[in-house]
């Protein structure tokens, strides 16, 4: 069969044969068989218990019947955005506020790194990606038709960048550093003294840090400093206060208040003054050009950032039950391990490697019916590392847990 292939653009030729993960999950499926799913990130769909009520209600705004478009956002839904960065702590001790004009929405951080990556770079120029990190980055800078190269984060008593391995992956067409503050899957943050070293590398080189931080509020309070000593981190550093480079630092609802659905998101752009004034103005254009943010959900947006503190403290309680449960369950195993965890709603283990991860993870849904993410999924460079979700409803993820520790030592 012919299926014109010299019609679509090279940028779009993505292997389209399903793995084999996803054929053993959907043969699992189509069988009904249980699946013990511990790789939930859907937060609407774990069991929480949602202001219904409120969250209609905030999408009922009269205003809504009107259309008004601002390119970088309706104002009072910027100023909230600015609102919600109030009290925080960033890595700079020039800035300690965000001004709602430096705030950009759109309707995913998908939507902004796409912007962010038209804004930055030409063709073949490329972006330092840490890994392990989120694999959806790939097809983003493929759209883009830019190249993404890696820096390694490294893990010793807690993950750290590999300063070595990111200047050892600049080349003169690098227009970026991206980093996940705190990272997915790893729930690490960026420290301060890191942050600082960022900054030396690119502004000399004209080079921006791009910051995602969706998962900024979900801190464990066990940062860990230079020095190794612990502190209390309520409110983790943020880069959207950050000067010494020109920083884009991307958020939104999807994790901060747990609303996937209502797409929304947003950039704050930081740094020296001429270079946020420009890059500002250039992407007011770009998002002028889209204008895609739904006006009832940016009607809503303070309602709904205002409901963030009862359902992250749902999920909050749920994180913590679930690391004590797997905590617990390890200590009976000598050969599987949970690396250290600062932040965010993953946890990762470390297996003895007797295969591949994918073979594992196969294995694992076949012979116990739970599904893990493999290691190579976050773009792991070895073999021997498990994924799992702590969002997963509790019993289920107890009862998850025990089958492949069960299914590990046979």
């Amino acid at each position: 069969m012919h299926y014109f292939s010299d019609m679509f653009s090279s940028r779009t030729n993505w292997p389209l044969d399903t793995n084999r993960f996803t054929r053993a999950l959907e043969e699992h499926r189509r069988s009904g068989k249980q699946i013990l799913d511990l790789t939930a990130s859907n937060p609407t769909a774990c069991g929480l218990d949602y202001p219904a009520a409120e969250i209609l209600a905030a999408l009922s705004d009269p205003r809504a019947l009107t259309y008004h478009p601002e390119s970088k956002g309706l104002q009072e839904a910027r100023r909230a955005v600015a609102d919600y960065y109030t009290g925080r702590v960033g890595f700079s001790a020039n800035l300690n506020r965000v001004h709602p004009e430096r705030v950009l929405l759109t309707s995913g951080t998908s939507e902004a790194y796409s912007h962010i990556f038209r804004l930055l770079c030409e063709a073949g120029d490329d972006i330092l990606i840490p890994a392990p990190s989120y694999p959806l980055f790939e097809f983003l800078a493929d759209l883009a038709d830019i190249r993404l190269l890696p820096y390694t984060l490294l893990y010793d008593h807690g993950w750290q960048i590999d300063f070595h391995s990111l200047r050892s992956a600049l080349t003169p067409r690098s227009r970026a550093v991206m980093v996940v503050h705190p990272n997915n899957p790893t729930g690490s943050f960026v420290q301060p003294q890191e942050a600082a070293e960022l900054a030396a590398i690119c502004a000399p080189r004209d080079m921006a840090i791009v910051a995602d931080e969706v998962f900024l509020d979900y801190s464990h309070g066990r940062m860990r400093s230079l020095s190794g000593a612990s502190r209390n981190e309520d409110q983790p550093q943020t880069f959207a206060l950050h000067d010494a480079a020109l920083t884009f630092t991307l958020s939104g609802l999807s994790k901060i208040s747990l609303l996937p659905q209502m797409k929304l998101a947003w950039t704050v752009v930081s740094g020296p003054e001429a270079l946020v004034q420009t890059a500002v103005e250039r992407l007011e254009i770009i998002a002028d050009t889209y204008l895609s943010p739904s006006t009832p959900v940016q009607l809503a947006l303070p309602y709904f950032l205002a409901l963030r503190q009862g359902l992250q403290e749902q999920l909050e309680r749920r994180i913590s039950a679930n690391l004590s449960v797997l905590d617990t369950a390890l200590r009976e195993s000598k050969l599987i391990t949970r690396l250290d965890v600062e932040a965010g709603w993953y946890a990762i283990l470390r297996v003895p490697v007797t295969g591949t991860d994918e073979d594992l993870a196969v294995s694992l849904l076949e012979r116990s019916s739970v599904l893990v993410h493999p290691g190579h999924f976050f773009n792991f460079s070895t073999d021997g590392f498990l994924v799992l979700s702590l969002i997963t409803p509790e019993e289920e993820f107890a009862e998850g847990v025990k089958r492949l520790l069960k299914s590990l030592v046979e």
